[in-house]
């Protein structure tokens, strides 16, 4: 991953915090006890462009009121001295006009033009010249390089050709204050060399469809600004071939953005230019060539047939477009490239062997196959990948190790490459994996140490750790013989510990791939983690068989660019590493190249270099003293660094020029000088290893051997159903919310319209519940209905059984449902029961006087009438309130008024037979489902049959249960047990005699 640069005053800020709390390392030169850290005295300044205004007084220290002080730029500026951008020795009104003069106004410095917008004061300390020194330390890979020259200051000149130097190993010990003085500080008076002794420390991704859009948005936005070039304007969309983004997918982001943009592409006559491989690639290049038809656009679309950057000089006018091939492209995961001039692959063969036959156990059960375990192979140390490798993949990485396994199973091999996967935080148990159409299980262990012992013939460990934790989970693993090569695959690992790991392998002999890397392939034998891609791109490059060229990179972006290259110019790929992008992998380019010089099956060289470091010249020196002699094809990318006035960075930490020896224009030279092929352009890469392997196939050292159909891989089922070719029904429906989208939808509604209209509890329901936004009256009635029957005292069956459930013990949800299952037709299970009945009596034209007649001659109790303590008399206010509510709100109360019309005839033989609040909610909500227009008589009715009225009195009674166990949890109420005198027990009639004893035969 890049570095990045900080400003100045963050920089001394974090030097000012960790100096004092930083750990003592070793004892040769600890701190002194009374060391104390100083007080920082450092303050920022900044422009704001809108107010053209500075940092108000009132935002800065006081001592910048009271101090001389030094002010200058903080924006990455070097030589700010002579420059003339440094102010000494001024009072704060001094430096205030020092940098309101300059602030917001555009400054060359060396070439580069930009405006200053932010400043760093700190407190002027005169000095003589003679006593102004420079320390630095630089990270190198051996170990830390400390820099000192008794010459500072703005005409300090070449430091590294003057300072005096010392190198303190990664794994070494620090030098005492006797070696510092000795090594460092010989120029300097003797009594001022304690006082010099210090520290300091300088220490130098799949995107979704709206992050493309808001990418692209931006970028056509800059595009279609100002007024128009005469000769119009290119965008070129350009990207390597993906490993596992869906193509199509991604640029549906900026097809949206490009519908948006429509008329300020037309007026700006902007012509786009795209190449892209990968995932679905020839359904997202025929989406741009439609889009451009649609909006009226050129859009050119090339695919992975065409070179990476071909398109750059094609869409600048240089060359003629080529055939894109994209409606011939290979549709399916059968589809392969043809070999270049019809020759044919060889298959070099393997020269491992393995200690035992490895074949498949010839049971299977259920379409599970399970495998034998081999023994430990002995390989030449050349060649640590081949067909009978076996490996532990550090981390629950399922979608690696499906592909790493469907790749061992396109190259016939006849056991999968995995052993087993490591995760510490879950293990001891079985994950499963395809093995072409049948299934396969895969141990997981918790540890490192475990895993080699239950499998002897693993020797490779894919670590996928993050990193925060591949430092010590790689350190578990390099203590262990059976472990030869490890892969590690996260970015972000800090420099020291990435630099202690290599240093830690070297000594114990294994190849560390990483960090910062998507890791290796060898055809036909081993795949490390997703390089390569999906099995399309596998089946395409023909990665399942081995080629000739072996290849060495630091991007693992650019692998599949090569294994395309090289099957359309070569044979294909014999290896192919990606020792990654930081700035200290485990192994560099000269590791690899020696190994493909020792391995007699490979013929062909390829190095990938890049700007920044020097490791290419390592490779350069093998050459020159004959160590490496088979052809080398060669590039080092990043020669338009040259165009940048500024210092560039191409994505890895590592890829930074720090002097002219390490641009990619003088690697090109001086590996074109050693006798490398170095092409003129990357663009003439193709043509150069073309080129080369045609000599070598014409001089003998490749013998071409006949090709072998590619295997027939199965297509992963949630691929194929993303790609459209296959379809499934659902096991399941649900139409009233939906939490897919950017937002969550109840019925259609955004949870903020919810929010922002205020519908409210009974608002919610009428969405979930009806689909539908019912009138405020009606939601009003749902919400009255939960006050209602929230809760009607302790005493109630269903609140006792919650009561005495949550003195058990029981959790909360336990406690609930234990009331919830006493509701029925004695409790609280009327509404619907009632909804039914008095509907179908008023419906079939039944009097008040024959309903109750039929339903007494029928010996059935009418639903919600009736009540143990209140009358007509001593009235229930909660049926007192909805029918007010009701008669004052709804159009009609049809219904109502015949429940009540039968509770005149049913309190006129028993004054407790009144309507109670069950039958008044019942007979009101049919009214309000009948009447409100908000449904049809055939919905009302279905709403009624399936439930719905007894939702609303289980919904409320809940609120009054859960209110029930926290009570009993808070009051600390222990086990209930009944009192005997509750319970009345008779044993008479269950005597001896009166029992049936089945006596043995």
């Amino acid at each position: 991953m890049s570095a990045k640069a900080i400003r100045e005053y963050d920089a001394k800020l974090l030097v000012a915090h960790f100096l004092g709390r930083a750990p003592q390392f070793g004892t040769a030169c600890p701190a002194r006890p009374e060391f104390k850290a100083p007080e920082v005295k450092v303050a920022q300044i900044s422009w704001d462009p809108v107010s053209n205004t500075i940092t108000p007084d009132s935002s800065l220290p006081s001592w910048v009121f009271s101090e001389k002080l030094v002010v200058k730029p903080d924006q990455l500026i070097k030589r700010r001295g002579k420059a003339g951008l440094l102010g000494l020795n001024k009072t704060w009104a001094e430096a205030k006009a020092w940098i309101e003069e300059r602030a917001g106004k555009p400054v060359n410095v060396e070439g580069v033009l930009g405006t200053l917008n932010t400043f760093i004061v700190e407190p002027f300390a005169p000095h003589p010249s003679d006593t102004e020194y420079y320390v630095c330390i630089n990270s190198v890979r051996e170990g830390d390089m400390i820099l000192f020259t008794h010459e500072g200051g703005v005409d300090i000149g070449d430091v590294d050709a003057k300072a005096a130097k010392i190198t303190v190993p990664v794994d070494g010990d620090l030098p005492d204050r006797a070696q510092l003085k000795d090594g460092l500080l010989a120029a300097v008076p003797t009594h001022r060399q304690d006082a010099l002794l210090a520290n300091y420390g300088e220490y130098s991704g799949a995107p979704t469809k709206g992050q493309t859009f808001e990418y692209a948005k931006t970028i056509l936005d800059l595009m279609t600004r100002g007024e128009p070039h005469p000769e119009g304007k290119v965008l070129i969309i350009g990207g390597g071939i993906a490993n596992f983004t869906n193509v199509a997918a991604t640029f549906g982001g900026i097809i949206d953005a490009l519908k948006n943009y429509k008329e300020g592409l037309q007026r700006h006559k902007v012509k786009i230019f795209v190449r892209r491989g990968g995932p679905n690639y020839q359904e997202g290049l025929k989406k741009m060539r439609l889009i451009g038809e649609t909006i009226g656009i050129e859009i050119q679309v090339f695919g992975p047939d065409t070179h990476i950057s071909s398109i750059v000089p094609m869409a600048l006018g240089i060359t003629k477009p080529m055939s894109n091939g994209v409606d011939s492209a290979p549709n399916g995961i059968s589809a392969a490239h043809k070999a270049p001039n019809g020759t044919s692959v060889t298959s070099p063969p393997s020269s491992a062997t393995f200690a035992a036959t490895v074949v498949p156990e010839s049971r299977e059960e259920h379409g599970v196959v399970s495998f034998a375990q081999g023994a430990p192979a002995q390989r030449p140390w050349f060649r640590p990948f081949d067909e009978t490798t076996r490996g532990l993949v550090y981390g629950l990485q399922p979608r690696a190790i499906q592909g790493m396994l469907d790749f061992d199973f396109a190259c016939g091999r006849k056991i999968p490459s995995v052993a087993a996967m490591i995760y510490p935080f879950g293990g001891h148990h079985v994950q499963k994996f395809y093995w072409g159409t049948k299934e396969t299980l895969l141990p997981v262990y918790a540890t490192i140490a475990e895993a080699v012992k239950k499998h002897p013939e693993a020797d490779t460990l894919v670590n996928f750790s993050s990193s925060r934790s591949v430092y010590q989970s790689t350190l578990d693993a390099l203590e262990i013989p059976q472990i030869k090569s490890i892969a590690l695959i996260a970015e972000g690992v800090p420099e020291r510990h990435a630099r202690e790991i290599l240093h830690l392998a070297e000594k114990k002999k294994v190849i560390i791939i990483g960090p910062a890397t998507v890791g290796g392939i060898k055809p036909g034998c081993f795949r490390i983690g997703n390089t390569g891609g999906m099995m399309d791109n596998i089946i395409a490059s023909k990665l399942y068989r081995p080629g000739s060229v072996a290849y060495v990179s630091k991007s693992g972006g650019m692998s599949n660019e090569l294994n395309n290259i090289l099957s359309l110019t070569t044979n294909g790929t014999y290896e192919g590493i990606a020792i990654g992008g930081d700035r200290y992998p485990g192994t560099t380019f000269i590791d690899h190249m020696l190994r493909y010089e020792a391995d007699p099956n490979c013929k062909m060289l390829v190095l990938l270099g890049e700007v920044g470091g020097v490791e290419e010249y390592r490779v350069i020196e093998a050459v020159k003293s004959g160590q490496i002699k088979k052809p080398i094809v060669a590039w080092a990318i990043g020669t338009c660094a040259k165009m940048f006035t500024t210092e560039v960075q191409f994505g890895h930490a590592g890829s930074m020029a720090n002097s002219d020896l390490e641009t990619a224009d003088a690697k090109n030279k001086a590996m074109r000088a050693a006798g490398f092929v170095v092409p003129d352009t990357f663009e003439d890469l193709p043509a150069a290893l073309k080129k080369v392997y045609t000599g070598l196939v014409q001089d003998g050292t490749i013998k071409p051997s006949p090709e072998r159909d590619p295997p027939n891989i199965p297509v992963d089922y949630k691929w194929a159903q993303e790609l459209g070719m296959v379809r499934k029904p659902a096991a399941f429906i649900s139409t009233i919310s939906d939490e897919r989208g950017a937002e969550l939808l109840y019925a259609g509604m955004s949870i903020t319209d919810v929010f922002k209209e205020d519908i409210g509890v009974g608002g919610v329901i009428s969405l979930l519940w009806f689909k539908r936004r019912l009138p405020a009256y009606a939601c009003k009635f749902l919400e009255m209905c939960l006050q209602l029957t929230a809760d009607h005292g302790p005493a109630v069956s269903g609140a006792m059984t919650t009561v005495i459930t949550t003195r058990a013990g029981k959790d909360l949800v336990s406690s609930l449902v234990a009331g919830l299952l006493t509701i029925g037709d004695r409790f609280g299970g009327a509404l619907d029961g009632a909804a039914r009945e008095f509907s179908r009596a008023k419906d079939t034209g039944l009097t008040p006087r024959e309903f109750v007649d039929s339903m007494r001659r029928a010996n059935k109790l009418i639903p919600g009438i009736g009540h143990k303590i209140k009358s007509k008399a001593n009235p229930d206010m909660r049926v007192e309130l909805v029918k007010d509510f009701a008669k004052k709100n709804f159009p009609s109360v049809e219904m109502l008024d015949y429940a009540l019309a039968v509770e005149d005839v049913t309190s006129s033989k028993k004054d407790t037979l009144i309507l109670n609040v069950d039958g008044c909610i019942a007979v009101c909500f049919c009214d309000l489902l009948r009447n409100s227009g908000a449904f049809s008589r055939e919905e009302a009715d279905e709403y009624m049959q399936i439930g719905t009225l007894n939702a609303l009195f289980v919904l409320g009674r809940s609120i009054g249960f859960i209110g029930h166990h926290i009570d009993q949890k808070r009051l600390k109420q222990g086990l209930y047990r009944a009192e005997q005198s509750d319970i009345f027990i008779e044993m008479g009639n269950t005597g001896i005699s009166d029992r049936v004893v089945v006596r043995p035969s």
